[in-house]
């Protein structure tokens, strides 16, 4: 290790209290400098990390806090609270690679003390939780931010899973980009296809072989419906499962105890109307596809009244799932 010139004690005190000091585990100046000596090969007296200690603390402002038994930080950027709820939504995120979710838990355990890092079991398991193969993810939205900031196509391949577990091209695509969403915790592209004339909503999880298609995109204003933007609110209520035909009036009525799932999946914008003890009529706009998914989820609680062709589709699944039992 190379030795470094005493004026660099000041900076290195300062991320030997980040690494190795918090409230519960003050730092003396006698472990102070032996940090120091250690780690970087700068020997001062206990007086100079004295006068370094508060010229951080008075000069600089920064929180360092000196006592008797010690000096730690009082406060960091994030709290540890924070840091965990960052973690577990890194964790959460099906879109995100094991190996990019691990570098991403190891950076954020580092804006805090080593001794938040030794709490945190998970950065080791990361390969057990459901995650993407897809490693070119950041490539991606590197990619659609460029192609949306310069008004450009995309075009890249479409994967879905096969028997083997693995990812497998499935179609070609080539699209204009308008919006990257994170819905029901995966992430997707928002863009609208030549090919099918109509928006699609893509898993960026599942693109790879992206690059930009050197032709002008076009303009969100010229597609129908979007004359106005993007209605960021109608695209999570109507559309929860991301199917792109266009959401018509939907009617049913629940059972009053799932009432608190339904507001969660289409939000307070919906219309509830008590019909009994335990029922309650709803009415909301939603894609037809969509809804007739969700309503299966839930077919011991929901019966869709209108429209009449979703209904009759409910009843057509039923019948051949009856089939099959």
């Amino acid at each position: 290790m190379s030795l470094e010139p005493k004026k660099l004690a000041l900076f290195r005190i300062w991320q030997i209290l980040q690494e190795h000091s918090d409230y519960n585990h003050p730092l003396t100046q006698e472990e102070i400098a032996a940090y120091l000596e250690r780690d970087y090969g700068i020997v001062v007296e206990r007086k100079a990390i004295g006068r370094n200690l508060a010229m951080l603390r008075d000069d600089a402002e920064l929180p360092v806090v000196s006592t008797r038994k010690g000096s730690y930080i009082e406060y960091r950027e994030f709290e540890e609270a924070e840091l965990r709820m960052l973690i577990d939504g890194v964790l959460c995120s099906q879109h995100i690679a094991p190996r990019h979710s691990a570098d991403l838990i190891d950076r954020l355990c580092r804006l805090s003390s080593k001794y938040f890092r030794s709490h945190i079991k998970h950065i080791h398991t990361v390969q057990e939780w459901n995650k993407t193969e897809n490693q070119a993810l950041f490539y991606n939205i590197e990619m659609v931010d460029i192609a949306i900031e310069e008004g450009k196509q995309l075009q890249y391949d479409y994967n879905k899973y096969g028997v083997d577990k693995k990812l497998h091209r499935s179609s070609f695509q080539r699209v204009t980009p308008y919006q990257l969403i994170l819905h029901n915790q995966k992430y997707y592209l928002m863009a609208y296809s030549d090919y099918w004339d109509n928006m699609v909503f893509h898993r960026l999880d599942r693109l790879s072989n992206m690059r930009l298609y050197d032709k002008p995109g076009k303009p969100l204003r010229e597609i129908p419906g979007y004359e106005g933007g993007i209605d960021y609110k109608k695209l999570c209520t109507a559309l929860p499962y991301m199917y792109t035909d266009e959401p018509v009036r939907i009617r049913m009525t629940v059972a009053a105890g799932i009432v608190d799932q339904v507001i969660d999946w289409f939000g307070k914008e919906i219309t509830l109307t008590k019909t009994a003890e335990d029922t309650v009529e709803v009415s909301l706009l939603a894609s037809p596809a969509a809804m007739e998914h969700w309503a299966m989820q839930y077919l011991n609680y929901v019966e869709i009244t209108a429209p009449a062709s979703l209904r009759e589709k409910l009843r057509q699944n039923l019948e051949a799932a009856l089939k099959k039992y």
